[in-house]
């Protein structure tokens, strides 16, 4: 979209997004617990990062959710006992991410998924500035936690988001790509850091209630994938 068609349709885009923010039921993040070790054999210490999607919003248990499917799909897949560690807040944006590793005790770890993006949309910000946070985030977590790899999920198709209205939700969604492909440029520029596209499956029986977040077969879809790339690519190159 050009900047003047954008900045002619900016009233009703305001309109549109306060009325949808007012609109969409609050769900909470997903009950159950945020640590935890699945599996047998070497020992894989795993931290997932991000906003509600790594929260667990639109399910009703964290077992139903990323932090529930990512790790036991990589303990079996992998062979391993993952030791894993959940640090989410709904809402947060990749700078609100960073000052929340900030403010967590000192803990390590082997391999990082962050989930993030969505709300750096919903806040338009621009490409570079979520580019230059995620690349913060990555290079505390291998400074101070001593992360050898940080997977970065891509952000969903929001163009197919069923809660958003038109022209919003278009709009929305070229910003979302817009985004994801920066994303995936820096990251094919660093050995410790990756970025993993994923084929989601988005309809309204997909997704949670709210049309915003994912249901429980979303989750399962994205956890699976971000759990064959670690077992397949990521592990093989930390041990080698």
């Amino acid at each position: 979209m050009s900047l003047t068609a954008k900045l002619v349709l900016s009233p009703l885009l305001v309109a549109q997004a306060l009325a949808t923010r007012a609109r969409l039921p609050r769900l909470p993040e997903a009950a159950g617990a945020r640590e935890g070790a699945v599996g047998r054999g070497p020992l894989l210490r795993l931290l997932i990062l991000g906003d509600s999607s790594a929260a667990g919003v639109g399910v009703a248990d964290q077992s139903q959710a990323l932090a529930g499917v990512l790790p036991a799909v990589l303990a079996a897949r992998a062979g391993v006992r993952v030791q894993w560690r959940l640090v989410a807040r709904s809402g947060a944006t990749s700078r609100q991410c960073l000052d929340m590793l900030a403010a967590e005790p000192p803990f390590e770890a082997d391999v990082a998924v962050a989930v993030l993006g969505v709300n750096d949309v919903v806040e338009q910000q621009p490409s570079h500035h979520a580019v230059a946070a995620r690349e913060a985030i990555a290079n505390r977590l291998r400074n101070a936690h001593a992360i050898g790899h940080v997977v970065f999920a891509p952000l969903p198709p929001v163009h197919r988001f069923p809660g958003l209205p038109q022209p919003l939700r278009w709009v929305a969604g070229r910003d979302a790509r817009r985004l994801d492909q920066a994303v995936a440029q820096w990251a094919a520029t660093r050995d410790d850091v990756s970025h993993v596209p994923i084929d989601l499956p988005l309809n309204p029986a997909l997704m949670a209630p709210d049309g915003f977040h994912p249901g429980e077969v979303v989750y399962r879809v994205c956890g699976t994938a971000l759990a064959e790339h670690i077992a397949d690519v990521v592990w093989p190159r930390l041990r080698g």
